[in-house]
């Protein structure tokens, strides 16, 4: 061959040669991969550990004392020629006047003297404080309802709703002297204010003459608990008076039942329906609550340089006018006669004396301050809570009804509403408080509940029952609850000693040298004095005004269906109503001694006044001859249907018009 051709035959042998060793190469990694699966993998080598839980474990020990072993010391001497030689200092004299009749040891070391700078707590002023707070609440729930088939529009006259109302409001005006007055705004109108309660409360006469029943109590303290002009060891409870639609529901009541199960058995029979007719146009639930704690400012001592005027009183009315007309055709119902109008009032005046029970706990021992510290209140503290409560619903129902054969309910009142106040104010205590004017304290309660309740129930001609009848148009109750608990004795006035009137004089005159009186007994075991001045007056002044309001005159038109049920079962309730008013203030006063520059004023004054009318009113006519007087049938022209396109159905409605249709009919 010549050369091209072996050089060309030599470089593909090589070409083939390199070739077949990458086959080879991956055949062989092929083969070693697989073999390597193939061979079997040896046992893990394993080793029983022997575990000894010598010790329980106890519950979480929280804030265990741990002392750690102490280190073991080894005591060395170290050697050297150093010997140190302390200087010759003369000792301190000590003077005897830093430590009278003291007497040092003679082998006692020298005592070294050193700087020393009193620390003093601070003390911040307290601010004034008032909360103006007024509810209103206003409901017309005035409905017309005709149910069943009785074909009837029922028109009564117009009542004059308003003007009965009005002679209502003005009787109670005139049994309150305080009814008017209007919320202050400075310091002097405060002062007004409580000057002219006090001057009308104390004009009050104590024998009224008029239909109303009145009881006045007037006297510097006022201790115990009064319902209805009597006193009493206990008050009675809301719970136990008022309707059942309005109690609290217990806890086991609370808890869910399990609902029944339908039971039936197949196969054929008649369906018997309860016929009844049950009306619930009263059942009204008016409440105005308030409980307050005024703890704003606090001490021991107090010192005031000018007069202590306090004032307490709680005026409670309840006037209602509930004059019912009855139809004769269901005399033989049962009426509900025995559950008239009720009306409670019920006040309790309590004193609460800290400083004697501590004193009968535990004397107080210990040193007497030596030091003081002072801060002031440039001119007037304010401390005010004017609270006015206002509840007023008008629920006057015309109501026309017949039986028609199934169980009918209606529900045209059970209406609630409710204003609610609670209050706590938490201020500052300080041991001593010095006024430089007058304090003048005062806590007012006024409430008034009024309630008119003139139900007519009347049948149509023709109105028959056979079946069992109950009607209730009273059973109202209007209850009134005030108490005022004041922390601090009614004896715990003072003359002003000399020492605090010169302490007095001191802070007003920038001085502040209170140190004849530090050894008072109060002040035993106080380490620094701490002290509020208070330049001008102390104007504390608690006001509660809780007014309820409730019109609810009802007229009720009994009627016999188109297909008569005399059958039915018929229930009528018209009253049931409650109105409330629950007020509570909690005020506290100097806890122990009230040393007083000037005059000493204290008036506690009660008064509790009724008028509850239960009368026949309308001039004593018959409510059968109002109703049928009242009562007109929807003739044909007001059922034959409009010449239209569209069929157009009479209305029921009658010709006066009412703010709510229906509250809920359900037939």
């Amino acid at each position: 061959m010549d050369k091209i051709t072996e050089a060309i035959s030599h470089f593909v042998g090589l070409f083939e040669i390199t070739l077949e060793q990458a086959r080879l190469r991956k055949a062989y990694d092929e083969f070693k991969a697989a073999q390597a699966v193939e061979e079997e993998t040896p046992e893990l080598a394993s080793q029983t550990v022997n575990v000894d839980a010598g010790y329980d474990l106890e519950d979480f020990v929280p804030s265990i004392e741990y002392s750690p072993v102490a280190p073991k010391l080894v005591l060395t001497t170290p050697w050297s020629d150093f010997q140190f030689v302390p200087p010759d200092i003369p000792a301190i004299p000590q003077p005897d006047v830093a430590y009278p009749g003291y007497l040092f040891h003679p082998d006692a070391p020298p005592m070294g003297s050193a700087p020393s700078r009193l620390i003093l707590p601070q003390i911040e002023p307290p601010g004034s404080v008032a909360v103006l707070i007024n509810q209103e609440l206003q409901l017309s729930d005035n409905d017309y309802t005709g149910a069943g088939g009785h074909g009837l529009k029922f028109t009564p006259a117009a009542a004059n709703h308003a003007a009965e109302m009005a002679t209502l409001l003005d009787a109670a005006a005139d049994l309150s002297p305080i009814d008017d007055l209007d919320m202050p705004g400075s310091s002097e109108e405060i002062v007004a204010v409580i000057k002219t309660a006090g001057e009308r409360l104390n004009g009050y006469p104590e024998e009224t003459d008029g239909e109303a029943e009145v009881f006045v109590v007037k006297a510097d303290v006022i201790e115990g608990t009064y319902v209805n002009g009597q006193s009493v060891d206990e008050a009675p409870k809301l719970d136990d008076h008022l309707p059942e639609q309005h109690r609290r529901a217990d806890e086991e009541e609370d808890e869910e039942e399990e609902p029944e199960q339908p039971s039936y058995t197949p196969g054929s029979g008649s369906i018997n329906i309860d016929v009844s007719v049950e009306l619930e146009a009263g059942g009204n639930l008016l409440v105005n609550s308030v409980a307050m704690a005024n703890n704003w400012l606090q001490s021991p001592v107090c010192a005031v340089m000018g007069d202590h005027v306090e004032l307490n009183a709680i005026i409670q009315i309840n006037v209602a006018c509930d004059s019912d007309l009855v139809s004769s055709s269901i005399n033989g119902w049962g009426l509900n006669a025995t559950d008239p109008t009720q009306g409670f009032n019920i006040a309790m005046f309590k004193r609460i004396d800290p400083s004697a029970e501590a004193a009968a706990s535990q004397a107080k021992q210990g040193d007497f301050p030596k030091h003081w510290v002072v801060t002031e209140v440039e001119g007037d503290l304010l401390i005010m809570n004017w609270i006015q409560q206002y509840a007023f619903m008008m629920d006057n129902d015309v109501s026309v009804l017949s039986s028609s054969g199934v169980k009918t309910l209606v529900t045209a009142g059970a209406n609630t509403a409710a204003n609610e106040i609670s209050l706590d104010e938490l201020g500052f205590n300080y041991d001593l408080i010095v006024v430089g004017g007058n304090i003048y304290d005062a806590n007012i309660i006024h409430q008034l509940n009024v309630l008119l309740d003139n139900d007519l129930i009347g049948a149509v001609d023709g109105f028959q029952t056979t079946g069992e009848g109950a009607a209730s148009t009273s059973d109202n109750l209007l209850w009134n609850q005030a108490n005022i608990v004041n922390y601090g004795a009614g004896d715990r006035f003072e003359a002003m000693s000399e020492a605090y009137r010169k302490a007095c004089e001191s802070l007003q005159n920038g001085k502040g040298d209170l140190s004849d009186i530090l050894n008072d007994g109060p002040f035993a075991g106080i380490g620094a004095l701490r002290v509020l001045y208070i330049s001008g007056d102390i104007l504390n002044l608690q006001y509660v005004k809780q007014t309820t309001i409730l019109g609810d005159s009802d007229q009720v038109a009994l009627a016999m269906n188109a297909l008569a049920h005399p059958e039915a079962d018929w229930t009528i309730s018209t009253g049931t109503n409650s109105l409330v008013n629950y007020a509570y203030i909690a005020d506290v006063d100097s806890t122990g001694k009230t040393y007083v520059g000037g005059g000493i004023y204290s008036d506690e004054i009660l008064i509790q006044a009724e008028l509850i009318s239960t009368g026949p009113d309308l001039g004593g006519q018959n409510p059968d001859v109002l109703v049928n007087e009242a009562v007109a049938f929807l003739d044909d022209d007001m059922l034959a249907p409009e010449t239209s396109q569209n069929v157009a159905y009479p209305s029921l409605v009658p010709e006066q018009t009412y703010s709510d249709p229906m509250q809920s009919v359900l037939a």
